[in-house]
């Protein structure tokens, strides 16, 4: 029986460089140097982003989740932890891919709730730094960001509603309970947090109300929050999505993340079938 082709290729650092070049497009300098010290290391950390992020040749047949939508998941929870000099990489990926900024924000919007609307300025800064010419990870487009949207198909989903339950913000118990000591602070918390994840708030949303769930499930499990994020991953079932799409939507965080986010979000979404 033949080894595996991973046992198979070339463990050489310049090897290994080379095949993530042909993945991604280009690396970083420090993987570079991870890579010279430990080849093996590097080589995983490669093989398993290209999975989760579509990297040339590296999308499986049965994913769900378009390339698209991964990357904007994935620039959210950079710009989440401030890795801003990858996050402007990430920028730049999605410009190629047609990505204007505006869906960016948009997307970063639907983070806010759960790590911060800071995270919304460190999608801008990245957006900044990504059309600066001196930035040197990744192709900026000739004409800088995209002024009009490539369709993907997450725009069309995640759009109705399935069941009638109120989904503000004020009609959880813990923002009952903070409105019964300070209205006004729940009356301006909820006007926030629906704007960034209900369909009545947004009012030119590219995103509908499904997707946006599955940005911020992620960065709850990435938060450690299983019982918060299985509340929203009901919510996002809702909308239609499925078990695959919301587990790959926190497989995206991976890299950033750690595995353990994705075993936190396994935890949620076993939570989210208990509930009614």
């Amino acid at each position: 029986m033949s080894a595996p082709e991973e046992d198979n290729d070339d463990m050489t650092a310049e090897a290994v460089i080379a095949r993530a070049i042909a993945r991604r497009g280009e690396i970083f300098d420090e993987f570079k140097l991870l890579a010279q010290e430990s080849p093996h290391t590097y080589d995983l950390i490669s093989k398993t982003a290209g999975y989760m992020h579509h990297y040339e040749g590296e999308e499986g047949a049965a994913q769900t989740l378009s390339g698209t939508m991964r990357e904007l998941i994935a620039l959210c929870q950079l710009c989440a932890k401030g890795d801003d000099r990858f996050a402007a990489n990430h920028v730049r990926r999605l410009w190629q891919r047609g990505v204007t900024n505006k869906a960016m924000v948009e997307a970063a919007t639907s983070i806010a709730p759960i790590v911060g609307w800071s995270t919304i300025a460190h999608v801008t800064l990245a957006m900044l730094t990504a059309n600066d010419p001196a930035y040197p990870f990744g192709k900026r487009p000739p004409d800088g960001a995209p002024k009009t949207l490539t369709p993907f198909a997450e725009m069309t989903i995640g759009r109705e509603k399935k069941t009638t339950t109120n989904e503000s913000l004020l009609n959880t118990p813990e923002w009952q309970y903070v409105a019964a000591l300070e209205p006004e602070l729940a009356r301006r918390a909820a006007l926030w947090v629906d704007h960034c994840l209900l369909p009545t708030g947004a009012k030119d949303e590219l995103l509908g109300p499904g997707p946006r769930e599955l940005i911020a499930i992620a960065a709850l499990c990435a938060r450690g929050e299983a019982e918060f994020a299985a509340q929203h991953i009901r919510r996002a079932y809702d909308y239609g999505l499925t078990p695959l799409q919301v587990l790959e939507a926190i497989s995206c965080v991976l890299p950033m993340t750690g595995a353990l986010t994705v075993q936190i979000g396994a935890r949620a979404m076993q939570l989210a079938e208990t509930l009614p």
